[in-house]
């Protein structure tokens, strides 16, 4: 991965380490399923604004539009949907270990749909390395709750699976020639289709309180800044540094989550959080390939 992929990855850590606080807020107040309508349909009307103001067309090529509609379904509507039902369930805290389970099967997707993304000791290493970390940071207690709520953890552990499916699908956009503002743009167009129906059979908004004003600004960010603009950064990460380590993103996320509490709350860093950073950049560095590299080097040398 060159600087900038890396450079990337942490700005989605960052916008995406958000996303679990703004849920946990909304779903207070806002059933799953139209959480997850009202998020994409914001986020896909922001992005057709964008596109509409640089006047440009959304690229269709042949397989294009069920391509769209694949992604939307494995990269938003189900695990958004199970996400959001989930952490009805269960703290964000515990949510987001459960998210970090998406590198583990995203090593397991590319290499067995991908033909330059195999599996490598180097590569399971570090996904234990970085999984391992997390559970650390995120602490003992939350760990207890391993086990409870079992229907719940497993719709996240189902929505991490979604993702990394989804990872492996989206590279074929790169080949398509479909840029990554048109990718998101048409994934999150068919997300809003997909969904509309499913909210007016199971939820029957006319029959539910309005959202809380916080709830509605929870919902705008989850829209505009950790959908729209966040898969714009996500699929030109595909594009350039491949899904593996794209998906890399979920151990970034408890990082900046903990270090953003201690900077703007005031909250503490405890010696755990520092053990968990240590174990996801070592991590972290296996899959990138370059604790491989310098080894090599040295025993050359």
């Amino acid at each position: 991965m060159s600087g900038r992929d890396w450079a990337t990855l942490i700005l989605l850590s960052i916008i995406w380490g958000g996303s679990f606080f703004f849920i946990e807020v909304a779903v207070g107040s806002v059933k799953p399923i139209t959480l997850v309508l009202i998020r994409v349909s914001l986020a896909a009307l922001a992005l057709w604004l964008f596109l509409l103001a640089r006047r440009q067309a959304l690229a269709l090529p042949n397989g294009a539009v069920s391509a769209f509609l694949i992604l939307a379904l494995l990269n938003n509507v189900l695990p958004f949907i199970l996400f959001a039902w989930g952490q009805t369930q269960i703290a964000s805290g515990l949510a987001s270990i459960l998210n970090a389970t998406t590198p583990i099967w995203g090593v397991v997707v590319a290499h067995i749909f991908t033909k330059d993304e195999r599996m490598t000791p180097a590569k399971v290493a570090g996904v234990l390395l970085g999984f391992g970390g997390v559970a650390v940071m995120i602490g003992a207690d939350f760990l207890r709750e391993i086990g409870t709520e079992v229907w719940a953890q497993i719709a996240c552990l189902i929505a991490t699976l979604c993702y990394a499916l989804a990872g492996v699908f989206g590279r074929r956009f790169k080949a398509m020639g479909v840029p990554p503002v048109m990718v998101a743009t048409g994934q999150l167009t068919a997300a809003a289709l997909v969904t509309l129906p499913l909210v007016l059979l199971f939820e029957q908004p006319w029959q539910s309180t309005a959202p809380t004003g916080e709830a509605w600004a929870s919902l705008v960010a989850l829209a505009l800044v950790c959908t729209a603009f966040a898969y714009i950064l996500f699929f030109r990460l595909i594009a350039s540094a491949g899904a593996t380590n794209s998906l890399l993103v979920t151990f970034l996320i408890p990082i900046t989550a903990i270090l953003l509490g201690s900077a703007m709350l005031g909250e503490v860093l405890e010696t755990r959080h520092f053990i968990g950073m240590a174990l996801i950049g070592l991590g972290l560095a296996a899959i990138d390939g370059r604790l491989v590299r310098l080894s090599g080097l040295r025993r050359a040398a």
